[in-house]
């Protein structure tokens, strides 16, 4: 798995290479604990899977330590100013749903988008990571896909209830995670990280999440292309 990061040669201690991370870094740390607050927040509005949502808010919160350690291993100090600012337009609309009461939304933000965002990025990091943080993001991203099921599986039941809610957070949310891709596009790079394959990787698990909940290949395309024409 680290033959990537040989082959390219990656400093990993390069004030160049530290300096981008210390941005993408604090980006992973932010966006657990807004996982974390999220799932707490769900649980309020889900009651009935307080105990299942209490759990993954917890996870992320040891996902947060771990990605906290690796920038102490590379002593860097992360951006967190920078990453609250790259997740505040999720965050606001996130919290404008769960105001009211809008679970569907709620969970397209964090258990599809965000999710997803996270699952493309790690697969996308591990194999150009330093070695110390490879270890730590293969474990974080083993928890992801369970996160990502949860939502799933809650969606699934609903679909039919859900459908047209979902649409419209569709249309609302995905054209920010393209926002967010380019923003940080040039600091990806200098880790190894092209924005091409973040964005394959990402419209492949958030498709095969559409396609899991219970839209069919021409609604996945539909609704995947909504953030396309933001990219």
């Amino acid at each position: 798995m680290q033959q990537l990061a040989h082959e390219l040669k990656i400093d990993f201690q390069s004030e160049t290479y530290k300096d981008a991370y210390s941005r993408i870094n604090a980006i992973v740390i932010e966006g657990e604990q807004e996982a974390h607050d999220n799932y707490i927040r769900l649980a309020d509005l889900l009651p009935e899977k307080k105990d299942d949502l209490i759990r993954l808010s917890k996870m992320e919160s040891r996902h947060k330590k771990g990605f906290e350690a690796c920038a102490k291993n590379l002593h860097v100090t992360p951006d967190l100013p920078f990453a609250v600012e790259f997740f505040s337009k999720l965050h606001e609309n996130f919290q404008v749903a769960a105001a009211a009461g809008k679970i569907v939304t709620c969970l397209l933000i964090q258990s599809l988008i965000i999710e997803c965002f996270a699952i493309a990025a790690y697969n996308i990091y591990i194999p150009v990571a330093d070695d110390f943080a490879r270890k730590i993001t293969e474990g974080v991203v083993k928890d992801e896909y369970m996160h990502l099921n949860f939502g799933e599986v809650w969606l699934k039941e609903n679909f039919e209830t859900s459908k047209a809610e979902l649409e419209e957070a569709n249309r609302q949310n995905l054209p920010i995670v393209w926002q967010m891709l380019n923003k940080v596009a040039d600091d990806a790079k200098i880790l190894a990280m092209e924005k091409e394959a973040l964005v394959e990787d990402f419209m492949i698990q958030y498709g095969e999440a559409l396609s899991n909940i219970g839209f069919n290949t021409r609604d996945v395309m539909r609704l995947s292309a909504h953030g396309l024409r933001a990219a």
